[in-house]
């Protein structure tokens, strides 16, 4: 009898382990960390008050011929998963996945506006989180991605320097604001956000208009020593 209950446990570890091959064959390692990325020298971690003087002060280019598409189609895949469910799957607590590499559920404590959110995926509740880009695409082409190539744009839309999953009201009041017409409801991450935006557009070769130069050097005034945050995706990044 105790040889019968040995091999039961023996055959057990054994579809366990083969298990957890296959979703890593399908879906690259599931565990690893986005948070610190190998690759992402591009942006450096100096002050982000610093890094506001770096960037081209004009005014918006015109928005014709804007459309999502100049930014790609979609989401990009990854190693089988698109860029939406990787960012949920980063930002979100407690995220239950599905066999599709899609996050079914988890909870979202929103920095747009400091509420818990629990997520649930369907038709219906999807949209409670959606994933924003910070600096919103539109004004990237009307501030200089209109001059870069269509492959940096593709990777500027899915770059997750670039993308945050929040309240989804919230996010679609953002519409195409920049620091100058928008900052996030909740005060306390504002100075985050808006490093962030000069993040990106410092990556992306972007520039800012004078009010929105001026709305983002008011907002760092009040914490003169926050971070150029530094993320991005390589080539083996995936959920």
């Amino acid at each position: 009898m105790e040889n019968h209950y040995r091999r039961r446990r023996i055959s057990l570890v054994t579809v366990v382990i083969a298990v957890i091959t296959v979703i890593v064959i399908n879906y690259g390692n599931p565990f690893q960390s986005l948070t610190n990325p190998a690759g992402s020298s591009s942006v450096t971690s100096s002050p982000a008050i610093a890094a506001l003087s770096s960037l081209s002060i004009k005014g918006r280019a015109p928005k014709t011929d804007y459309s999502r598409a100049q930014f790609g189609n979609g989401w990009k895949v990854i190693n089988g998963c698109d860029t939406r469910e990787i960012i949920l799957n980063r930002d979100l607590t407690n995220v239950v996945l599905d066999q599709s590499c899609n996050v079914v559920s988890g909870i979202l404590n929103d920095p747009y506006t400091g509420k818990t959110i629990q997520f649930s995926r369907g038709a219906s509740s999807s949209s409670a989180v959606q994933i924003d880009h910070v600096v919103a695409l539109s004004d990237a082409w009307q501030k200089g991605a209109q001059n870069i190539t269509a492959t940096k744009r593709e990777e500027l839309a899915n770059d997750p320097l670039e993308l945050l999953a929040v309240d989804g009201p919230t996010n679609l009041n953002k519409l195409d604001g920049d620091a100058a017409t928008w900052l996030p409801p909740n005060k306390n991450f504002r100075c985050q956000y808006v490093a962030r935006q000069i993040a990106v557009k410092q990556k992306y070769q972007l520039w800012v208009t004078q009010a929105e130069h001026d709305a983002i050097q008011s907002v760092l005034a009040s914490c003169p020593n926050q971070p150029v945050p530094n993320l991005s995706f390589n080539a083996n990044n995936s959920l």
